[in-house]
């Protein structure tokens, strides 16, 4: 796809910039909340050791604190993730993007995959984007998947973590369908491109989760380059 097809999209108000590499510094949050605020993003997704560090960097400024719980496998205890989403939120995260339990989905324990997810809900008070990681998902998997949480209060389903396979315009076009305009749709893993980002928000997506938002911005920006006329 050619990006500017498209002049009327605006890749900045999806864009929630990611800052998640395992060695991330304080230098490299404060940063990228600099350029969240710089391009207007939706938002910073950092991990909960980093919220802190992005709520005092971003001054209650328009781009959201978001975190991840239960990040990335999403196989700690109910009560570890309840007690890390309140810690969260404490320190002023408003977006909690939740790794739900595969085990449990896989198992048949839909009861209580819907209860973790609904008290994070009610107990918190924050956007909640429950992580599907819908690579590692049958069809029928990811549509039950999509289901609970949906029922249980979440208020976007999220595609991926990035560790498992990244977001496609299969699966985001499969998640449109399925909430029916009752959830957000965030994609996330391995967006590189203008081009890749627009397919997804054409699909469905309503937030991109990216390391690579400024280029994505420069991308979309920079003039198409005309071939030049054969002799």
């Amino acid at each position: 796809m050619n990006p500017a097809d498209y002049p009327e999209i605006d890749l900045a108000p999806h864009i929630e910039q990611a800052v998640l590499h395992p060695a991330t510094t304080t230098e490299q949050v404060q940063r990228a909340c600099a350029e969240a605020v710089q391009h207007n993003f939706a938002s910073v997704c950092v991990y909960p050791a980093a919220v802190a560090i992005a709520v005092e960097a971003l001054h209650n400024r328009s781009p959201q604190v978001c975190t991840v719980i239960g990040f990335p496998t999403g196989a700690t205890t109910a009560a570890t993730k309840l007690y890390e989403a309140h810690e969260a939120a404490e320190q002023g995260a408003t977006e909690l993007d939740v790794m739900i339990n595969l085990g449990w989905l896989k198992s048949g324990r839909h009861d209580e995959l819907h209860r973790e997810i609904a008290q994070i809900c009610e107990e918190t008070g924050q956007t909640v984007k429950a992580i599907l990681e819908v690579g590692l998902l049958a069809p029928d998997e990811m549509r039950q998947a999509a289901e609970i949480c949906l029922d249980a209060g979440a208020s976007y389903l999220k595609t991926n973590t990035g560790w498992f396979g990244g977001a496609t315009v299969t699966a985001v076009s499969a998640l449109h369908d399925l909430t029916r305009g009752r959830a957000g749709i965030k994609a996330a893993g391995g967006i590189r491109t203008a081009s890749q980002a627009l397919d997804l928000i054409l699909a469905g997506a309503t937030r991109l989760g990216t390391s690579r938002g400024p280029e994505l911005l420069a991308q979309r920006d920079r003039p198409a380059i005309a071939p030049e006329p054969r002799p």
